[in-house]
């Protein structure tokens, strides 16, 4: 993995995905007590940055096994980006989601044109799933982040806010990113190590899932006990990828932790403040950048807002409670 292969993606999906806004509220810099900027890819096509990715890694498919059809597997972020990505090359897909995935997500995924295969994410193991069916049905798989085409993709997050903080006369910030198994993180970490080196970037989990924080600190991979029981779905892994992990290490500072009810909060500020709405996993970086600022090195951070497919419920809980 490297720049040119970012910049490669960047220029493959150039019309195509939407160069999403940073955005900022002096709102919200005072309950940080530091300036704090938003980069809301839950604006993306599908409500998430994974558009990127999955367009970036089925555009490079020949046509043979485009024609053969796609499978991954995800809790809907990334299941949503490839079914659109597949159906706009043409191209068959089977998602492999788990069972207790909001049901927005298990319904824009079939919407989308998607096969949907439910598994009970405590119990069954979606590698062998994804396997299986892969190879029973001649298809390609690509994983929702420990594939280099995807880091390239989500790395074009990284030069839009390279390009955005320069526009903004920021020369050192945090960049922290809601990390589940690293695609996001690492694909920006690798942009900004060129683009913008005074920006460093800093992984952000939901409490009891900090395997990335843990295996950060401990230098060797680390996973999770757990499986589910987060509200944080979008970002819940066991453990942080092969391919990503090695980036991480050598390119991020040390992750941060935020609790259930700050990702609430943060979902509330970013809509009473910034009239946006975020799903909780994809909350967990602002969380951090407004009420973990002390841990938080500089003056400046930016918190990518990674997705927006939160089931209602969910979103009028975190209205009633913090607004």
């Amino acid at each position: 993995m490297n720049i040119d292969e970012i910049r490669a993606a960047a220029a493959r999906l150039d019309g195509h995905v939407r160069y999403t806004p940073l955005l900022n509220s002096p709102f919200l810099d005072e309950i940080a007590g530091k300036r704090v900027f938003l980069k809301a890819e839950c604006l993306q096509h599908t409500g998430s940055f994974k558009y990127r990715g999955a367009r970036n890694a089925i555009a490079k498919l020949d046509d043979t096994r485009r024609k053969r059809g796609i499978i991954a597997y995800s809790s809907g972020n990334h299941a949503q980006g490839i079914a659109l990505a597949a159906h706009q090359a043409g191209a068959s897909s089977v998602i492999v989601m788990p069972s207790d995935a909001p049901q927005q997500k298990i319904d824009n995924t079939r919407a989308f044109g998607a096969d949907v295969v439910l598994y009970d994410r405590e119990h069954d193991n979606r590698d062998q799933i994804g396997d299986t069916l892969a190879q029973e049905r001649g298809l390609t798989l690509i994983k929702p982040f420990d594939n280099a085409d995807v880091i390239a993709g989500q790395g074009t997050v990284g030069l839009e806010i390279a390009a955005q903080a320069r526009a903004n006369g920021i020369n050192s910030a945090s960049v922290l990113v809601p990390c589940g198994g690293g695609g996001l993180t690492s694909g920006v970490a690798l942009a900004l190590e060129v683009e913008a080196p005074g920006l460093r970037v800093h992984t952000v989990e939901p409490e009891g899932f900090d395997d990335t924080a843990r295996s950060l600190a401990s230098g060797r991979i680390e996973h999770n006990t757990k499986r589910s029981g987060s509200v944080c779905d979008a970002i819940v892994t066991p453990s942080p990828g092969k391919l990503t992990f090695p980036i991480m290490r050598n390119l991020c500072g040390p992750g941060l932790v935020v609790s259930e009810d700050d990702c609430l909060r943060a979902m509330a500020a970013a809509f009473t403040r910034l009239k946006i709405v975020i799903e909780p996993g994809g909350a967990v970086a602002l969380a951090a950048g407004l009420f973990h600022a002390t841990q938080i090195d500089g003056d400046t951070v930016i918190a990518i807002a990674s997705g927006g497919n939160v089931d209602t419920p969910i979103f009028i809980d975190a209205l009633n409670r913090f607004t």
